[in-house]
């Protein structure tokens, strides 16, 4: 059973309408899904950990996987990766065009570079041929600090409208060799930049729209800075595909996308853990409850609510809408199913065993009602 569900509220969100392009087995763009992807931070050429980490984030949520292509052995290195791989995978190239056609002879699914940066419009023509052999679109990926030296002049530095004039030059590029299998990027570390891009761009073209803020940040700061950034690119209705940038594990981007698209509605994949901020009345170890809550829950894909609240008086009602829930006292913790105590539990040792076997059962009535 699927669990990637999309939900109601998002039918206040008007979509940008774009063109569907075919990306493997997966469709972008127009009414399908947006999706979420990532990027490996292994070295490709270590085909072991490159393909542990593609099957790691496949399993977190990752429906598209990105690697880097450094040099030929990397290119090659491709071919049992994607043999392996569950999702669309794409070669990241730059400056060198060959390795873009070593990637497509190791059977990537896509490509993503700045046709500006391999060598000219031959070049170009060379891949583009070797792309549309392959059915592989083309994601051209402008970045702030990727903006050429004529369009920096011209518009006195990597403004929006000079990154959404080299992406369009990018694509004349493309284009001029009649193919239309296209993606666009436009990253910059700026929010407000970013979103003023994306929106100059969505009126020019009706190509699908990748989005992302480049250079985010760590977990905390950079899910910050990129839920500010696509929430904001998402309401608009703009954006196809998306990647949370974080540095660090990719893994965690998993839930900072999800989390974005659950938040306005769009899409839902596993639990929604909730739980208060704690006060004053708050007896317990509730950080460390949540936590544990949180990392039982890791590899469940129900989209059921869970709330986990730190004070029997006003927990359950506070979160009346929560599936599932968690209250606890100084010795005393309640058991609640959408505000109503269902039971008590005493000590603390017995709380989150105790809530656990609830919480299976739970997850197993949401998986009949759904099956």
């Amino acid at each position: 059973m699927n669990h990637h569900h999309t939900t109601n509220a998002a039918s206040t969100i008007v979509r940008h309408a774009t063109r569907v392009i075919r990306l493997g087995d997966m469709f972008l763009g127009g009414d399908n899904p947006i999706r979420v992807q990532s990027m490996t931070n292994t070295d490709t050429r270590d085909v072991d950990a490159s393909t542990a980490q593609v099957l790691a984030l496949a399993a977190a949520g990752c429906e598209i996987v990105r690697l880097a292509v450094p040099d030929e052995q990397a290119a090659v290195a491709l071919k049992a990766i994607k043999a392996a791989s569950p999702v669309p995978i794409i070669a990241d190239i730059h400056f060198d065009y060959r390795l873009a056609l070593k990637s497509l002879e190791a059977g990537v699914d896509g490509l993503r570079i700045n046709p500006g940066n391999i060598g000219g419009q031959d070049k170009v023509a060379t891949v583009v041929r070797a792309a549309r052999d392959h059915g592989a679109p083309i994601r051209i990926g402008v970045n702030s600090g990727s903006v050429e030296k004529h369009l920096l002049e011209k518009f006195g530095g990597p403004t929006p409208a000079a990154m959404v004039e080299s992406a369009l030059e990018h694509v004349r590029m493309l284009e001029d060799e009649n193919f239309d299998q296209i993606k666009i990027s436009l990253k910059s570390s700026s929010v407000p930049a970013t979103i003023a891009a994306y929106s100059l761009l969505a009126k020019e073209v009706d190509y699908p729209l990748h989005i992302g803020v480049t250079e985010a940040g760590t977990p905390l700061r950079g899910a910050t800075k990129s839920g500010v950034g696509l929430g904001v690119l998402l309401w608009m209705g703009l954006g196809d595909t998306l990647r949370v940038s974080l540095t660090g594990d990719p893994l965690t981007e998993m839930v900072a996308a999800w989390e974005i698209l659950r938040c306005l509605g769009i899409r839902e994949r596993g639990p929604e853990i909730v739980s208060c901020p704690t006060c004053g009345r708050t007896e317990i170890d509730l950080a460390g409850l949540a936590e544990a809550v949180e990392k039982k829950l890791r590899d469940v894909k129900t989209p059921i609510k869970v709330a986990v609240m730190g004070c029997v008086v006003n927990g359950p009602g506070e979160a009346r809408e929560a599936d599932i829930g968690l209250a606890g006292g100084r010795d005393c913790a309640v058991i609640f199913r959408k505000g109503e105590v269902v039971r008590k539990v005493r000590g603390e040792a017995n709380v989150l065993t105790e809530f656990m076997k609830e919480l299976d059962q739970t997850i197993r009535e949401f998986e009949d009602r759904c099956a």
